[in-house]
C-alpha cells in the first residue's frame, strides 16, 4: 500500500510520524471542527455541502475563516493529497479546522489553521452492509441540545463512550437521546425510520448532527417521490417501524437488522442506496479532469 500524506496548514508531510504542532488547541481543548469526506474514483465528493457546514460551524464557534477558504480551495488541497497518496478509487478524508494556538480556555486569537488527511477505503462506491446491525438505546449519556449540537466539533466524548458501551453490550451501535428522551442519532450516524414506505428522521431542532449524508438522503428521497418527515422519534416508533437505517458521509447507508427483539427489512434502504450510487456515478462522470 502506498504511503499516505497529510497537509498541515499548507505543509505536506508523510503520515508516518508527528504531524501537528505542540500547543494545537484542538489537541489541548477540543477547540475545532472537522468534516469526514468520502472519496470515489480518486475524487472527493460533496465538497460544497461539507464546506457549508464548516462555515456555519466556524461562525457558531466564533472562528474567523480566511477569505481564501472556499470549496475549490479545499477540493484542490484534498485532491493533491489523494494523488500523492496514490488513492485511485475509494478513500476517505478528514478536514480539520482548528483555532490557532495561543491562550488557555480564553484563546489569544480567533484565526484558524487547517489539517487534511486522506486514507484508502475498501469500497469505491457505497455498499450496503450484508448483515443488519444490532442496536439498542444508550442509557448512559444524553446529548445536550444547544447551539453547537448540529456541528461536528472536536468534542466527541459522547460518541466515543457510546461506541464503547455498544461494544461492551456486544451490539453494533447504540442510539443517543436528547435530554427530553427523543432519539436523535447513533454514535456515528444520523437516524431514519421507515413506516409504510415513508421516511421519518429527527429534526435539527431536536439536536441531531446536521449530517451531509442525512441532507442528501432527504433530497434524493423527495426527488424520487418518497415522502420524508422530520419529527420526534421515540422508542415506540422504533418498535412500530418496518425499517431503520443509519447514514453517514463515509459509509452511506447502514441498515438495522434488529432492535431488541424487533426485526427489520431493508427494502427501502436498498432502494435509496442504489439511488445514492447512481447519483454519484453520474456526478463523477461529468466532473472535469484536474
Amino acid at each position: 500500500m502506498a504511503e499516505t500524506y497529510v497537509n498541515s496548514n499548507g505543509v505536506i508531510l508523510p503520515n508516518n510520524g508527528a504531524t501537528i504542532s505542540a500547543g494545537n488547541r484542538s489537541y489541548l481543548y477540543g477547540d475545532g471542527l472537522f468534516e469526514s469526506i468520502r472519496i470515489m474514483n480518486g475524487k472527493p465528493i460533496n465538497i460544497s455541502n461539507h464546506f457549508n457546514r464548516i462555515q456555519e460551524g466556524a461562525k457558531a464557534l466564533r472562528m474567523r475563516l480566511p477569505v481564501y477558504y472556499t470549496p475549490l480551495f479545499f477540493e484542490e488541497k484534498i485532491q493533491e493529497l489523494i494523488d500523492k497518496s496514490e488513492i485511485k478509487e475509494g478513500g476517505k478524508c478528514r478536514v480539520s479546522i482548528d483555532r490557532s494556538s495561543g491562550g488557555t480556555y480564553f484563546p489569544e486569537t480567533n484565526e484558524v489553521s487547517y489539517f487534511i488527511e486522506v486514507y484508502p477505503y475498501e469500497a469505491n462506491y457505497f455498499e450496503l452492509n450484508s448483515k443488519g446491525l444490532e442496536i439498542d438505546i444508550s442509557i448512559d449519556m444524553k446529548k445536550q441540545n444547544n447551539f453547537l449540537a448540529n456541528y461536528k466539533t472536536k468534542n466527541g466524548l459522547l460518541y466515543v463512550m457510546t461506541a464503547i458501551s455498544a461494544k461492551e453490550k456486544q451490539l453494533d451501535d447504540l442510539l443517543i437521546s436528547n435530554e427530553k428522551g427523543i432519539i436523535i442519532e447513533s454514535s456515528n450516524s444520523n437516524l431514519f425510520v421507515v413506516s409504510n414506505g415513508v421516511l421519518y428522521t429527527p429534526g435539527l431542532d431536536e439536536g441531531c448532527l446536521a449530517g451531509t449524508m442525512r441532507m442528501q438522503i432527504i433530497n434524493l428521497a423527495v426527488k424520487h417521490g418518497i415522502k420524508v418527515y422530520e419529527c420526534a422519534i421515540l422508542p415506540q416508533n422504533l418498535l412500530a417501524a418496518d425499517e431503520i437505517f443509519l447514514t453517514n458521509a463515509i459509509r452511506g447507508i447502514s441498515w438495522v437488522g434488529g432492535y431488541r427483539t424487533k426485526r427489520y427489512f431493508n427494502v427501502t434502504a436498498r432502494k435509496i442506496q442504489a439511488l445514492l450510487n447512481d447519483h454519484w456515478e453520474r456526478e463523477l462522470e461529468v466532473q472535469p479532469e484536474n
